[in-house]
């Protein structure tokens, strides 16, 4: 507690420009002020601040120092503010991207309740499967699905995410079930464009890629979606997509043993000392309901 009182004063004479004024804010005295500058100073052995009995100037080492010591006091007064029922509320614009499917199904209406409940947050949502500029288009958080390349953004994983192998029953009373995904070359595959292949685990918990092949392929994954439901083929299609279509039994999946390692499901951000708030809180608004087991499953 104590070295915390030292760092709220150091700041508040900082930023005030004198012991005066930072002990008036406090309501205490300017001795009282000085005798904790001085411990501050004495713990960390350096100079933070030329005091003389007109003002104070802050050294080399007190200019840095004054910096993270504010991110920390406002990162706690964020943290204060986001569980205390009368805390600051979340206010401003908020620029979201997301990918054009998942963002359709699982950030769009998540965000209309994250908005009626923070009244005085407004929102851009920007569906596209392009991998955004964050910085130089203003995006605040972007969704993103798999492996993240960019090492320059911080990501906080908000759910897993398992791609499977399905078609309709209609297909598979046609042509069969493959055993291994090494039957996949000898059926109609609806594919993704030029695309690597899809990923699976062999016997071994090896990873394998297979090169599949069709009368149909599309750049577009809603149009896979519904080629598989109308029985044109089978589709490697996320979870969070095709879910609601198994559990009804428009969808079948095969090749279940054989799934692919689960990908992450990311809010990423750019590197930035001071996350607004609204953008924390509609992160953790939509992890908070990604982690419910009741959200990607519902009951019937």
């Amino acid at each position: 507690m104590d070295a915390f009182k030292q760092i709220e004063s150091f700041v508040s004479v900082a930023t005030r420009g004198s012991l005066s004024a930072a002990a008036r804010a406090e309501g205490i005295t300017p001795a009282v002020i000085g005798r904790r500058l001085d411990a501050l100073e004495q713990r960390l052995g350096v100079k933070l601040l030329v005091r003389t009995t007109r003002n104070v100037s802050l050294t080399f080492e007190g200019s840095a120092f004054l910096e993270d010591c504010q991110r920390i006091l406002n990162d706690l007064s964020n943290a204060e503010a986001s569980v205390s029922l009368g805390g600051v509320k979340a206010s401003g614009h908020v620029r979201v991207s997301a990918p054009a499917g998942f963002g359709r199904l699982h950030v769009a209406p998540l965000l209309r309740d994250f908005l009626e409940a923070n009244p005085e947050v407004s929102c851009t949502l920007d569906l596209t499967d392009r991998v955004v500029d964050m910085v130089n288009e203003s995006i605040d958080c972007a969704i993103r699905i798999g492996e993240l390349a960019d090492s320059t953004l911080v990501s906080i994983r908000l759910a897993d995410n398992r791609r499977v192998v399905v078609a309709s029953p209609n297909f598979i009373a046609r042509q069969g079930r493959p055993e291994r995904p090494e039957d996949l070359v000898r059926f109609d595959c609806l594919s993704l464009g030029q695309q690597r292949g899809w990923q699976f685990i062999d016997e071994h918990g090896d990873n394998l890629t297979i090169k599949v092949g069709g009368r149909l392929e599309c750049n577009d994954g809603a149009v896979l979606h519904e080629w598989a439901l109308a029985g044109h083929g089978l589709a490697w299609r996320s979870l969070w997509e095709v879910e609601a279509d198994i559990r009804a039994g428009r969808l079948q999946t095969v090749l279940d043993d054989y799934a692919a390692p689960k990908m992450g499901i990311y809010a990423v951000f750019p590197q930035r000392r001071h996350l607004a708030l609204r953008v924390r809180l509609l992160i953790d608004h939509l992890k908070y309901h990604y982690s419910r087991a009741d959200y990607w499953s519902p009951a019937p």
